[in-house]
């Protein structure tokens, strides 16, 4: 069984979610990466084609899945304060 980790959503203050740990350590990673430390940052459509060439093929074949981890993880670390959410449309993100 893969091991898990406990994520939060910015859009539901309290609520926890269980998500694979090495999906996310390395969807977090090409975050790391893959976002600017200033603004202006990313869009959503933008921060799903930044990551993939940073991703684990292994973990994310073709990109596969890699919109749905990118919004967890954004969402958890916008929810810990490490992510900026501009009010811009769109959306944009960038690092803290």
């Amino acid at each position: 069984m893969a091991e898990m980790i406990e994520v939060e959503n910015v859009n539901t203050p309290g609520r926890t979610s269980r998500v694979n740990a090495t999906k996310y350590s390395d969807m977090k990673s090409a975050f790391e990466k893959a976002l600017p430390r200033a603004s202006p940052g990313l869009t959503q459509d933008e921060v799903r084609e930044a990551v993939k060439p940073h991703l684990d093929e292994a973990l994310f074949p073709q990109g596969k899945t890699c919109g749905w981890w990118a919004k967890t993880v954004q969402l958890d670390l916008e929810a810990k304060g490490q992510l900026v959410r501009e009010a811009t449309k769109p959306l944009r993100w960038y690092w803290k």
